[in-house]
């Protein structure tokens, strides 16, 4: 087995390398090589010349329903049979199908694993170098186009009439609306470089030619400002690490880059020319595209604002419709607040960022000292928090989130529970993080602002069970536990006060635990449930 690895790996064809496989599966045992197949870049299976032909259709059909899954497969004479995936890191190179006279033991198919391993290792070896090759070949391919390109029009066209040609592409990219990835065609097919439009954060909106990074590198806020910095200290393209970059500011202001992925430092004069026009055909695209986006923002603002301070439920929903927001979801109330950042729409928009980067849908809009999300899912735990931290470079930030909200009635009631539960976070201990409404317990009720309808949610929450218990069954749990709690937790004299025997109430407290959830020997939950009972005697009058 070892020589026949050794063999499988200085092998470079994968071709070859399934032939070895089926030739030597002896090796690891009993077994047969009914088959092969290798997979091409369409997805089809191609089958080796190795195979059977008296079932070949038939055994085809079958491993390519297979969708890409191991799988028994059935041959006359052989008991057993499996068609095995040849899988690599880049996902599935093929199969090999193998049959056995009788089912193999355990030590034969550990074996036949091992050989299936290194089949599918050495196809990964060799599909890698065979992707180089091609890469390189088709890297100097393009690198002798663009020179023979070059060529051309420095022998046919004249400096004069390589101007008049940028001008004309523009003008055409333009007419025909002028959006970024036409841009980028354009500037590649005249450059002959990677031409690429990044947002002015650095997110990359268009790529146009060969090497583009995947996954394209997450930009740094700090970095990307000094770029923005320095490429706006120079009167034309600048080059800053390997890229020749114009900004695209109509009026002043930048709204993105154009750049070319230069690191030889080839790019003339014809270059810099036709980066330049490119970067001027785009401004007008991106502006209007800036113009979009604030109007699209200050519909979701004025839609969040209005749910927030309460608004008519029908034409909320027609609001949202046209808009893009499915408000007939479930909704959280997310408060968002950074102790460096001031709630500026700045912030707001980080805080935009961060939300769909993290998968958030949510509307957005922000008060004086906060910025709010309306998000139609529960957050993740720590997800937003860490992204934003991320974004801002600085974890000094707090989060509250209400519980869920069922309508837009009820979006008003919630904004006051996630202020709630930031104002919690904020006086905490640990001040900095994510904390939910709904995980408050106890601090629910404490503090100013809080209402009648808080302290009945608190008693539904904690109560609310025992009591529906009581209501239907003529019982006595929710009694039973406040009498447990006002007798400070002693048998004797609960059990005296209810005029009941101490195995009774032993029952009672066994059920109380089944019905409501809670275990009195968490401090958490004690605690909670006395407050509970005392607010249910004496501030609801046992209506709660």
């Amino acid at each position: 087995m070892t020589a026949l690895s050794r063999t499988l790996f200085d092998t470079p064809d994968e071709s070859e390398i399934l032939r070895l496989a089926m030739d030597h599966i002896a090796a690891a045992g009993p077994y047969s090589a009914e088959a092969g197949y290798l997979l091409e870049a369409d997805g089809g299976l191609v089958p080796s010349a190795r195979n059977r032909q008296d079932h070949a259709l038939t055994m085809d059909r079958k491993v390519r329903d297979l969708a890409g899954q191991d799988g028994p497969v059935a041959v006359p004479g052989r008991p057993w049979g499996q068609a095995l995936g040849l899988r690599g890191l880049e996902g599935l190179h093929g199969y090999l199908v193998v049959t056995c006279r009788s089912r193999p033991t355990e030590a034969e198919q550990s074996l036949l694993a091992v050989l299936i391993q290194h089949t599918a290792a050495a196809l990964s070896v060799a599909f890698a170098h065979r992707r180089r090759r091609e890469e390189a070949l088709e890297l100097h391919r393009l690198r002798e186009a663009r020179a023979a390109l070059q060529r051309q029009l420095i022998a046919v066209v004249a400096e004069l009439a390589y101007r008049r040609a940028v001008h004309a592409l523009m003008a055409d990219v333009a007419a025909a609306g002028g959006d970024e990835e036409a841009v980028t065609r354009a500037l590649h097919g005249l450059t002959g470089l990677p031409a690429l439009v990044e947002d002015r954060f650095g997110r990359l909106r268009s790529w146009a030619g060969p090497s583009r990074p995947d996954p394209y590198p997450e930009p740094d806020p700090v970095r990307q400002d000094a770029l923005l910095n320095a490429a706006a200290r120079e009167a034309g393209p600048a080059r800053i690490k390997g890229r020749l970059i114009a900004l695209v500011r109509p009026h002043g202001e930048v709204l993105g880059m154009l750049a070319l992925v230069d690191p030889q430092g080839e790019a003339d004069e014809h270059t810099v020319l036709a980066l330049e026009q490119a970067a001027t055909s785009l401004a007008p695209e991106l502006a209007h595209l800036r113009n979009l986006a604030e109007v699209e923002l200050r519909l979701h603002r004025e839609l969040a604002d209005d749910l927030l301070a309460g608004t008519d439920e029908t034409s909320a929903y027609a609001r949202s419709e046209a808009v893009g927001h499915d408000l007939h979801r479930s909704h959280y109330i997310v408060v968002v607040q950074w102790s460096d950042r001031a709630a500026d729409d700045s912030f707001a928009q980080t805080v935009g960022r961060a939300a769909s980067a993290v998968g958030m849908r949510s509307l957005l809009t922000r008060r004086a000292e906060h910025v709010v999300l309306l998000a139609d899912d529960r957050p993740h735990a720590r997800a937003l928090y860490e992204a934003l931290t991320l974004e801002t470079g600085a974890p000094s930030g707090s989060i509250g989130v209400s519980a869920r909200s069922d309508s837009p009635g009820d979006i008003p009631q919630h904004y006051r529970e996630a202020q709630r539960a930031l104002e919690v976070r904020r006086h905490a201990l640990e001040r900095y993080g994510m904390t939910f409404f709904d995980q408050l317990g106890l601090y629910r009720i404490l503090g100013p602002g809080n209402d009648f309808r808080e302290l009945e949610a608190f008693v539904h929450e904690w109560l609310g069970q025992l009591i529906d218990y009581d209501a239907r069954n003529n019982s006595a749990m929710a009694e039973t536990l406040a009498r447990y709690f006002d007798c400070g937790g002693n048998y004797d004299e609960t059990a005296a006060s209810l005029a009941i025997h101490r195995s009774t109430l032993r029952y009672r407290l066994q059920r109380i635990r089944e019905i409501s959830g809670n275990d009195l020997a968490n401090v958490e939950d004690r605690l909670n449930l006395q407050v509970a009972t005392r607010v249910w005697k004496i501030v609801l009058g046992e209506s709660g």
